[in-house]
């Protein structure tokens, strides 16, 4: 897969970006997905800026290959590379097995799902914060006695329905107090991270409800096409359909532009508030499907599944590029964020390192991205 991403317009006060848009968004009624794509796309870059499109005179291919993304990705998958390095060298012969490469992907199944779904949000200018409750939620909802009687008596595939129900619902209350109550993201999906962890909390009476009776799931999951866990085949099937949402789709390349500039997206015809509710709810569904995973991966649902999810998941997307201020998105980027951040767990782990250490270090990464990117950011600026 390749890199996609888009540079973030200039603001609506800036001639070329609101420009551009209001030339192409024609008479009112007109498509504006042709809008924004007549200013310039290739197959793994989006850009509202006409200059540096692939029709842009001048550009060498280096130069293009910059703006698609693809050194930031190298870059990642150097830093992969580095850990892996450093695993080998101080794990000995436990890193470097096939066994601990599946524990690694094991444990980046439920983080992926998650991010690809954050990758979204943000790529769109927000941020969702409840994610991690909405799992747990989600978790302890699906695996009520009532749902897994109707589940025994139905079909399993219920038991994952209502979980990633309860998800979208979830992120549609996120999305309509953000785009139609103007409740500050931050705001808003903070206040359903606390609601949602609540609310699970109450509906399991704080313990774990079990689910070892749906067999038919746990048989499901327990399945190994190829040799690899279902659970990792699903992280697959997750990430390339995320990648095909964002970067073939209208619904990506108004994400796109609803992230880089709202005011102007709104110009173009893009009716911005509908589609933010969208992605709010579709990263509530992603939440819901990793509630799936969990208690595919516990036989339980439980109020404490998920905690603090979500800040490993901003983590991961801000690492593999992701700007956190929208405009800027790429699913491969995150998924290479995920597999860097499972894989350094991965080293701890096995020298032995104590949690701490791991959380400091994780933080300084997650500094260093953001210094990085904000670096990157001024530097076009001035080009």
């Amino acid at each position: 897969m390749t890199d996609s991403t888009t540079e973030r317009p200039a603001g609506p006060s800036e001639p070329t970006g609101a420009s551009a848009l209001d030339k192409h968004s024609g008479a009112a009624g007109g498509e504006p997905v042709d809008a924004l794509a007549a200013t310039g796309t290739t197959d793994s870059h989006q850009t509202m800026d006409p200059g540096s499109g692939p029709g842009a005179k001048g550009g060498s291919t280096m130069a293009r290959l910059g703006d698609a993304g693809f050194f930031r990705i190298m870059g990642l998958v150097v830093v992969l590379l580095v850990i892996v390095v450093v695993g080998t060298v101080t794990a000995d012969d436990r890193f470097l097995t096939t066994d601990n490469f599946l524990t690694i992907l094991r444990s980046s199944v439920i983080l992926g799902v998650v991010a690809v779904g954050m990758t979204f949000v943000i790529t769109g200018g927000g941020i969702d914060l409840s994610v991690g409750a909405v799992v747990a939620l989600a978790s302890v909802w699906a695996t009520t006695v009532a749902n897994q009687e109707i589940a025994a008596d139905t079909h399993w595939t219920f038991l994952v329905l209502v979980a990633v129900l309860v998800g979208a619902c979830a992120g549609l209350v996120n999305g309509v107090l953000i785009a139609y109550g103007k409740v500050v993201s931050f705001i808003a999906t903070l206040a359903m991270l606390v609601a949602a962890r609540g609310l699970a909390e109450l509906i399991s009476d704080n313990r774990n409800q079990s689910a070892t009776d749906l067999t038919g799931l746990f048989d499901f999951f327990a399945r190994k096409p190829l040799g690899i866990d279902m659970a990792i085949w699903i992280l697959v099937v997750v990430a390339v359909l995320g990648w095909v949402l964002l970067n073939r789709t209208t619904f990506g390349r108004r994400t796109f532009a609803v992230g880089g500039n709202p005011e102007a997206a709104r110009l173009a015809g893009i009716n911005v508030r509908r589609h933010t509710t969208m992605l709010y709810v579709l990263t509530g569904a992603c939440a819901g499907l990793a509630a799936v995973l969990f208690i595919a991966r516990t036989t339980t649902g439980s109020s404490s599944h998920g905690d603090l999810l979500e800040l490993d998941a901003i983590a991961a997307v801000v690492i593999g590029g992701t700007l956190l201020a929208g405009g800027r998105g790429t699913i491969t980027g995150t998924i290479l964020g995920v597999l860097i951040f499972q894989t350094l767990t991965n080293v701890f782990v096995l020298n032995n390192r104590p949690p701490s250490e791991q959380d400091l270090l994780k933080g300084a990464v997650i500094v260093a991205a953001v210094l990085l990117q904000q670096l990157v950011a001024s530097r076009k600026r001035t080009t």
